[in-house]
């Protein structure tokens, strides 16, 4: 029996998890949902009703993204992803693109929703972060350092993500070196190959 991965494929959450399970050569059977109609198989293991939901052969049920990576390169890490010389770094700098950065990132998405301030406003709110990254990655190719690590991996679908909501402004933007990570990221084999269409997982009401 394959692990089964209940995902959607714009998800930035579900987006890092594929991707850790394609790196480290995980097969797994590929349950594409609709959000707005979660089947209840997905619900039955997970009442959280979020994606993505890894639940493993033996009925261990994974529905966090951060879990999933780690469970992923604990089966196999062969770039080294996580290196513990800067495990503290690397999940200090997932934890903040995962809440503050997210916040922010949310509001500027959906920024209809959140008449108290401007769309210029939320953009700022989130620049305070990309501003963090652009740092890093002028001293370095990488957010760590010389190489890809798993922070780098968990951040890149936000980023995605938050560009493509003004692509023209951001593409403009005072962050060269952050849009040369991002442009790197949208082309790498584990990230194409996760972004493939797949028919939504048919289920009963």
């Amino acid at each position: 029996m394959l692990p089964i991965l209940y995902s959607f494929r714009r998800c930035p959450y579900a987006i890092r998890a594929r991707m850790a399970l394609f790196y480290a050569g995980i097969e797994v059977e590929l349950r594409e949902v609709l959000l707005r109609d979660k089947p209840m198989d997905m619900l039955r293991v997970s009442q959280k009703g979020t994606v993505p939901v890894l639940v493993l052969p033996d009925g261990n049920v994974l529905d966090e993204s951060c879990v999933i990576m780690h469970w992923a390169l604990d089966q196999s890490d062969p770039d080294q992803w996580y290196f513990s010389a800067k495990s503290a770094e690397l999940d200090e700098i997932i934890q903040n693109n995962d809440s503050l950065f997210k916040e922010s990132l949310d509001r500027y998405k959906y920024s209809d929703r959140y008449p108290e301030h401007t769309i210029e406003y939320y953009r700022a709110q989130a620049e305070i972060f990309l501003t963090s990254l652009e740092q890093k990655l002028t001293a370095t190719q990488y957010l760590l350092g010389p190489r890809i690590s798993l922070a780098d991996v968990a951040i890149f679908p936000f980023v995605r993500q938050f560009s493509l909501v003004d692509k023209v402004w951001f593409d403009a933007s005072p962050y060269p070196k952050l849009r040369r990570w991002l442009a790197y990221f949208l082309s790498v084999e584990f990230f194409l190959a996760v972004m493939q269409k797949h028919p939504v997982w048919p289920h009963k009401k």
